[in-house]
């Protein structure tokens, strides 16, 4: 039975397994992380034993087959769960599990050999092991191409060197899904093959967590790559053709990104409504004022135009067309609306809005990153364009 008390999207593109899965992911986020998320803020990472339970409820594959303890749901189903943890009010918890899910245990998945599949895949889906993507560097970020980390075959082996930065569940993390330099001599877009490193390789180094601005339960670190030795059977897909990987993998990413908008979009309103009806200005509650009514009415029209573009994407892409156009108009309208969005309900929040113990105050920290990560607006602009 459906969970009534789960917001109907009256879409056309959702199935009832669609549904369960919004009811299920809702009460998870009420009961399992709203009452401790001010908690992990401070500590500054998710605890496991959280992804487990996660895992063990069927969150973390859900895309995944069933041999490995998978759902077998498409895109739309990422978009359903994204959407959800977005409507948690806390994006470091969101974003430490759909890296996990949609932005780094892909590429074993998608590429990996039968062996490392077997070996890893059923412990990521029930969270047993967590899955960090290594590909921005100091002096590359959306230019993939320029990456400078190199990994060198020395007989069965492949010898990585180098750093990264701004790496989600990088201190945490048990598997390493690594970018690097191949063959320097070649084309840029055939010179980059993707390696798996495991936690613990004595090459691998956690140079430093990071202090950021928002998504203060997410940890991010600095990685130094030093002689780091990884067998040749751990080279995700063909050698030189890692950068294609993560490009088709950036269509997946900046789906979920775009879907963790709208549900912050959505919470954020909801808590804001719920204000300017309670708090009174001059004599009656803010909600009288025109002018905050009609704004916060102009904001539901243009995050609903934003849920509908996701699903749209999301649909297009789980049948199989090439959304690559849409999808970047998604990443980009929903990166820059969500700031929008937090903006007006800071602002209509009055002064509880600018502290700390306000949801809307870590919401407005948060929303910033949606504009930057995963590809920046600009980025995307150029994508939609050269399309056009």
């Amino acid at each position: 039975m459906l969970d009534k008390s789960a917001t109907p999207t009256r879409s056309i593109y959702f199935s009832e397994e669609h549904e369960q899965l919004r009811a299920q992911v809702r009460r998870f986020v009420e009961n399992e992380v709203k009452p401790h998320g001010l908690q992990w803020e401070e500590q500054g990472y998710v605890p496991r034993e959280v992804l487990q339970k996660m895992g063990s409820l069927g969150f973390l594959g859900i895309r995944y087959p069933a041999e490995y303890g998978g759902s077998e749901m498409d895109t739309l189903g990422t978009v359903v769960l994204a959407e959800e943890l977005g409507r948690s009010t806390f994006g470091g918890f969101a974003i430490t599990v759909l890296v996990h899910t949609d932005m780094a245990s892909v590429h074993i998945f998608n590429a990996g050999s039968p062996a490392l599949k077997d070996k890893f895949m059923p412990d990521v889906v029930a969270g047993k092991k967590i899955v960090a993507v290594c590909v921005t560097e100091p002096f590359a970020g959306s230019d993939v191409k320029g990456i400078r980390t190199t990994a060198r075959r020395e007989g069965n082996d492949y010898v990585i060197n180098g750093s990264k930065t701004f790496i989600t569940n990088g201190v945490h993390a048990d598997l390493y899904c690594v970018a690097a330099k191949t063959d320097p001599k070649a084309q840029p877009s055939q010179s980059v093959s993707m390696l798996l490193v495991e936690k613990g390789n004595s090459g691998l180094k956690v140079a430093r967590p990071l202090d950021k601005h928002g998504w203060r339960s997410s940890d991010t670190a600095e990685l130094h790559f030093d002689n780091c030795r990884v067998p040749a059977e751990n080279i995700l897909g063909q050698e030189g053709r890692g950068f294609y990987a993560i490009m088709k993998n950036f269509q997946n990413e900046r789906t979920t990104i775009g879907a963790m908008c709208i549900g912050e979009c959505s919470a954020a309103l909801e808590l804001t409504l719920d204000w300017v009806k309670s708090r009174e200005a001059f004599g009656a509650p803010l909600w009288s004022k025109q002018a905050i009514r009609q704004r916060l009415a102009e904001l539901a029209g243009k995050v609903e135009a934003g849920r509908q573009l996701v699903y749209h994407a999301a649909w297009l892409d789980a049948r199989g067309f090439d959304a690559t156009k849409e999808v970047s108009m998604v990443k980009a309208y929903c990166g820059e609306l969500v700031n929008e969005v937090m903006y007006d309900c800071v602002q209509f929040h009055g002064g509880l809005g600018f502290m700390r113990e306000s949801a809307i105050e870590r919401m407005s920290r948060d929303a910033r990153v949606q504009a930057i990560g995963g590809g920046a607006t600009e980025v995307m602009l150029e994508e939609v364009a050269k399309r056009m």
